[in-house]
């Protein structure tokens, strides 16, 4: 969320930065109720001093003798009763003005960091990196897609699957939960030996959890609601790690909090409807191991690019060519001051498609959830950040296209074979 004190002190600069995601705005109106909300504040507080004044003075000239139902301590009693009303009234119009606030400030995105490059669209996103070779086809040779792989060695059931659910959910089978399986926990274990502790949270959560990650209240027609509680199935780790310290202070000396989390996802894709409707790319339920950091201000640069890095290792680990992109202004999730995204070759398609987004939030998400850390004597928001390492369906797709064989298996990376067992998915 916005900081409120930016819109009435300067609301040119988020009409500008925002302008820069292509949104146009007019904040004239919204300033005005901030700079109410402002003036009231301190007229409140005025009082509330001018209160607490009377009511010192009240017990002073008691202590000096004064009679406590005399008229001079009941003149003053009477004058720190109407003050009193006073407060309750302007503290009643706050609230109100607060809320309008909350609610208009809660709809606008992040502001673009001033590194991002501007641009409209994905097209204008900047290839900052790439690694390993991309496989072609040799001639002669027929590259399959991922689905198709994945269906001719009994991996996965759709059909069945929708009889289950509906579209866009799969069952994985035998070979297919087995891998699954194994890079969970290859994720889990390379992202553990890097300094993160492993969380394991809950996959409901409540609108205050999606509020505070930024989800609500922009994007609740993407989520599964659970129509008798206030709980939502998470569209991603990134909200409950979020709350994980939602309205805690935390020290100084604690920082930075690396977290990462293995949870399924649930994202309904509203409007995406005939878009990778074979396969896994696109799915109503995915599993993803996320990264999640809580860090100081000053080093919220740094860890960035330490995010992003984490990321990449799990592709360079599993030897899947990827290139690293930064996304423009007009790209930029709602969240995110900046963003890296890392996609992987598909060579069966023949395209990169996206793995990974890692993305530095500012204080954005720690404005909405309450996190501050404590330093010296004083307080501040925290900065976080977060990044897939990675989307498993995905890497799961990435591997049946880059490591087909042409005898119809499929070749596993050495690193991840400790974890499924042998080196090779074969026909069953």
């Amino acid at each position: 969320m916005l900081d409120q004190r930016l819109l009435r002190d300067n609301p040119e600069l988020i009409v500008s930065q925002l302008g820069r995601r292509g949104m146009t705005l007019d904040l004239t109106g919204l300033q005005l109720v901030a700079q109410q909300a402002r003036s009231l504040e301190e007229q409140r507080s005025s009082l509330q001093a001018e209160g607490n004044r009377i009511g010192k003075e009240v017990g002073s000239l008691i202590k000096g003798g004064a009679a406590p139902n005399g008229p001079e301590v009941q003149g003053l009693r009477d004058q720190g009763n109407r003050i009193k009303q006073q407060v309750a009234v302007l503290e009643e119009e706050e609230k109100g003005l607060d809320a309008r606030l909350r609610e208009q400030l809660l709809g606008l995105p992040n502001l673009p960091a001033n590194e991002v490059p501007d641009g409209r669209s994905e097209a204008d996103n900047v290839e900052v990196k790439r690694w390993g070779s991309p496989r072609q086809a040799a001639a002669g040779e027929t590259l399959e897609e991922h689905w198709q792989i994945a269906e001719r060695l009994g991996l996965l059931e759709t059909e069945r699957s929708v009889r289950i659910a509906q579209s866009r959910f799969v069952t994985l089978l035998g070979q297919g939960a087995r891998l699954e399986r194994a890079l969970i926990n290859f994720m889990l274990d390379l992202h553990g030996g890097k300094g993160y502790r492993e969380v394991l949270p809950p996959i409901l959560v409540n609108s205050a959890s999606l509020t505070g990650s930024g989800q609500l209240p922009k994007f609740a027609e993407e989520s599964f609601r659970c129509a008798d509680d206030d709980l939502w199935l998470t569209p991603t780790a990134e909200v409950p790690v979020t709350s994980l310290h939602r309205g805690e202070v935390i020290p100084a000396d604690q920082l930075p909090l690396k977290y990462v989390a293995y949870t399924p996802c649930f994202r309904r894709e509203a409007g995406s409807y005939g878009r990778d409707t074979r396969g896994l790319i696109r799915l109503h339920q995915f599993n993803k191991v996320e990264l999640y950091w809580f860090v100081h201000p000053d080093h919220s640069a740094e860890a960035h690019r330490q995010i992003t890095a984490d990321a990449e290792a799990v592709l360079e680990a599993l030897e899947l060519p990827y290139r690293t992109i930064e996304l423009c202004s007009g790209d930029l999730g709602f969240s995110a001051a900046r963003t890296y995204d890392l996609e992987v070759w598909l060579p069966g398609a023949g395209a990169y498609r996206e793995i990974s987004s890692c993305s530095t939030c500012g204080d954005f998400q720690a404005r909405r959830s309450a996190i501050r850390l404590k330093e010296g004597k004083g307080t501040q928001l925290v900065h976080t950040l977060n990044g897939s390492g990675l989307a498993v369906g995905r890497t799961m797709a990435a591997l049946l296209e880059n490591g087909q064989q042409s005898d119809g298996t499929v070749r596993l990376p050495a690193a991840l074979v400790p974890y499924f067992g042998a080196e090779c998915l074969t026909a069953t």
